[in-house]
Order: C-alpha cells, then sequence, then structure tokens
C-alpha cells in the first residue's frame, strides 16, 4: 500500500503508500516552536513511549483539538496537527514533502546524513515511491500503476478469499488459537507472495525480513534493530535480484514480470526502484492489514451489539470495514516536512520543521464526524483519512479493503460464534499501532 529516494532520517513507520520515515532521536529538528505558538501547551498528555497511551490515545487527541489546531512537541521535536480538516489539507499541500533531498541537502535543510552502516536498509526503503517528490515519485508511480491496476487488484479476488477461507478453516479446525498469527498476519503475507510470484517454497523468508524491516518504522529504533534491518535489508535485495532475474529470462503473469515489462514514453523502472517497490508492498501490506484485521476484532467483540448487527446483515461488510479503518486506524501519525514557510492558526512553522499530522485524531474528530467515538457500521459519511490523500494516497488501498472484506467475511461465514478469550496486550509500538495477539475461540 505503497512508493521512495534515501531517506533523510533513521526511523521509519508504515503510512498510506507505505513505510512513514520518522526522526525522533538521531536527526534533530532544525526549527523549534517560532512567534505565535505554544510550545508545549496542549500536549502534557500526549506521550507517544507510553504503554497507557498507545492502549488508548483518544482522550489525549481529544484534549489537543480542544487546546488548538497545532501543538510542538518537544521530545520528537515537531509540530502536531490533531484537526481532520487541516491533515486532509495538509497531505495535499505541496509546499510540504515526503522527502526534501529533491530540493535541499542535508545540510541546507539543517539535517544530518543517516549513518553509513544503515544505508542499506534506507537505499532498499527509498527507492519506491514513498518518499519521493515529483518528479521522480511521478514517474514510478505512473509506471507501477501500469501494472498495479484495478483489474490486477480484481483478478486476484478469487486468490485473496481461496486464501482466507483456508486460514480461517484452519483456525476453526483448532477450536480457535491467536487471530493474529494464524489469520491476520499470514493473509497479507502469502497474497503479496501470490502478486510478485514468489515460490511456495519461498514464502517463509519474507515474514522475518518484513518484521525486522518493520522494526525501524517505530520511535527511537534501537542500534540492535537497525542491525537486523541492515541484514534483512542485504537478504531481501538479493533474494529479489535473482527473482528479477529469472522474470526478465522467463516472464510470467505476476506483478514483477509486469513492472519489468512497464514503460512509458521509453522510461523504465530501475532494478532498484522495483526492489524498493516490493519491499514497500511486503512492509506496508503486511503491517497496516495486520493490525486492521486485528484492532478491528478487538472493537467489535468490546461492541457487541455492532458485532450482532453485522452477523445479522442489518450492517453491510463493506461500510463495517471503513468505520472499523476510521474509528482504530493500524497507523496513528503520518510525517511531512515543510519545505518552505506555511501559516497554521496563525502560527508560521518554518521551512526544514517537520508535521507529525494525526491520523487517529484527525478520524475522531467532532468536527467532521457525528458521535466520532460511537462505533457506527451503518455509517455512510464517512471520509477517513487512514489512506492518506493527494499524490501519496495509498497505491494499495483496493487490495486492502479486498484483503479485509474477505477475512473478516470468511470469519462472519465459518465462525459465526467467534468470541474472545482474553483481553490483548498493547504492543509498545504507537506509530503502528497493534495488540501483541487476539486470543479467540469459535
Amino acid at each position: 500500500m505503497a512508493e521512495s529516494r534515501p531517506a533523510p532520517v533513521p526511523g521509519h513507520a508504515p503510512g498510506p503508500e507505505g513505510p512513514v520515515p520518522s526522526s525522533h532521536s538521531s536527526s534533530p529538528s532544525a526549527s523549534g516552536p517560532v512567534s505565535g505558538a505554544a510550545p508545549s501547551a496542549g500536549t502534557r498528555s500526549f506521550d507517544p513511549w507510553s504503554l497507557d497511551f498507545v492502549a488508548d490515545p483518544y482522550p489525549a487527541y481529544a484534549e489537543l483539538r480542544e487546546r488548538g489546531r497545532l501543538h510542538y512537541f518537544e521530545p520528537s521535536r515537531q509540530w502536531l496537527v490533531p484537526y481532520h480538516s487541516d491533515v486532509s489539507a495538509l497531505l495535499r499541500d505541496r509546499r510540504l514533502g515526503r522527502t526534501y533531498l529533491h530540493r535541499f541537502t542535508h545540510e541546507e535543510f539543517g539535517r544530518q546524513p543517516t549513518p553509513e552502516a544503515h544505508e542499506p536498509f534506507h537505499l532498499l526503503n527509498g527507492s519506491g515511491l514513498l518518499d519521493l517528490e515529483a518528479p521522480d515519485h511521478t514517474r514510478i508511480r505512473r509506471l507501477i500503476s501500469k501494472a498495479f491496476t484495478p483489474r490486477t487488484v480484481e483478478e486476484l479476488a478469487p486468490t485473496v478469499r481461496r486464501l482466507a477461507a483456508d486460514l480461517v478453516g484452519g483456525l476453526c479446525a483448532a477450536g480457535g488459537g491467536d487471530l493474529l498469527a494464524e489469520v491476520a498476519e499470514p493473509l497479507p503475507v502469502a497474497v503479496i507472495a501470490e502478486m510478485l510470484g514468489v515460490p511456495v517454497v519461498d514464502r517463509a523468508l519474507l515474514r522475518p525480513w518484513s518484521a525486522d524491516m518493520c522494526a525501524m518504522y517505530e520511535l527511537n529504533p534501537t542500534e540492535d534493530a537497525a542491525r537486523r534491518a541492515v541484514r534483512s535489508s542485504l537478504e531481501f535485495t538479493d533474494y529479489l535480484r535473482e527473482l528479477i532475474a529469472d522474470r526478465r529470462a522467463a516472464p510470467g503473469a505476476d506483478l514483477l514480470s509486469a513492472m519489468i515489462a512497464a514503460q512509458d514514453a521509453g522510461d523504465r523502472l530501475s532494478e532498484q526502484e522495483m526492489i524498493s517497490t516490493c519491499a514497500l508492498l511486503l512492509n506496508a501490506g503486511h503491517e497496516a492489514t495486520v493490525n486492521s484485521t486485528v484492532n478491528g476484532w478487538w472493537t467489535l467483540f468490546r461492541h457487541p451489539e455492532q458485532l450482532a448487527a453485522l452477523r445479522s446483515g442489518e450492517a453491510s461488510l463493506s461500510t463495517a470495514v471503513e468505520e472499523l479503518l476510521r474509528y482504530d486506524t493500524p497507523l496513528q501519525l503520518f510525517e511531512r516536512w515543510v519545505l518552505d514557510d506555511i501559516e497554521i492558526d496563525g502560527t508560521v512553522v518554518p521551512r526544514g520543521a517537520e508535521l507529525a499530522l494525526l491520523f487517529g485524531s484527525a478520524n475522531r474528530d467532532p468536527s467532521r464526524f457525528d458521535r466520532p467515538d460511537t462505533v457506527d457500521l451503518t455509517r455512510a459519511d464517512n471520509p477517513h483519512v487512514t489512506f492518506g490523500a493527494g499524490i501519496h494516497y495509498c497505491l494499495g488501498a483496493a487490495l486492502g479493503r479486498l484483503e479485509l472484506g474477505a477475512s473478516f467475511g470468511e470469519l462472519l461465514r465459518q465462525a459465526p460464534e467467534l468470541r474472545l478469550v482474553a483481553e490483548p496486550e498493547w504492543k509498545p509500538g504507537y506509530v503502528i499501532r497493534g495488540v501483541k495477539e487476539l486470543l479467540v475461540e469459535v
């Protein structure tokens, strides 16, 4: 759900197109509070390193919105943006960027280059779509879109439904288990493997690689996490180079072969761009869909009347998926660099600063959603920002919706009495937010 250039900062988190660069510790912002702002007002309850906050960030978001449209958060040196109207507009504002390297050097922008030892990870993460701006972003997205078409996704539907049915069938045969490990996690990885034409015998490699790389998407990743991410980046890159060579020699009916063939006005994707796109599809599709599935079921178990409406058909599955994506989005924060001075609510945020667009807050904003803290699976007016907006709108949104519809649908069909065994614990990550496991019985 996926797009990049060498990432300018050391940490990342999946976002609408894929992993979201994060810069909270080793690349501090050159731009702090400016005239007209209250540097830390409204941020006392905003604590992304607290497990209590991670378990329920929504009261803190409400406090942020009550105190204003913009808040400077010193620990991460970011400007927090909590309102739906602002988040939606800023996602489309070209004075902001996913990277700054198309216009400035690190030094000109007041930043430090990434450590040389981390470069394999950043090269892999930064040569697809996510961190690119025009003209590179335009060219690569146009070429990938020729391979990743709506028809491609539509043709995947039978495969996705078959995979979901098999996984749910296994869970039911066992009488239950961990919904995350048995259904939510393996489905998107299997789908990406099918899309790319990864042989069945090699598919077990993908999940560990993805887990290692995604550990770098959180705030302040450790050096040990960075080493694992670099190792997995190198191994994944080597594997993809061999697979691309095989597809060049013998093209198949898969996305990788389509990317090799894609061209427009003489332009083609480079090998690195193809490899980075595959990594982004794996990481973004894996993390976003896993947490959307498990967070969604945790929401349903806590709102039995809504689950009953879904089981009875009173609420449609497609509308329910959109509401679950809004109510507890898997990606809580998405970042933008300020490329040119921008004014928000009377505060000038200078070039070189970083905005943290709070998707979770925007999706619970009462100025845009009626009764935003209420789960309503029949909600028709639902312009959530979970898939982003603007040129970086999620390339894999249709695929994500297909996977979620398939897994929820099969669980409703095969396990109509599905019930929770124990309240889950939350993982410590805030940007990519999800539970450790979800134990169920059928």
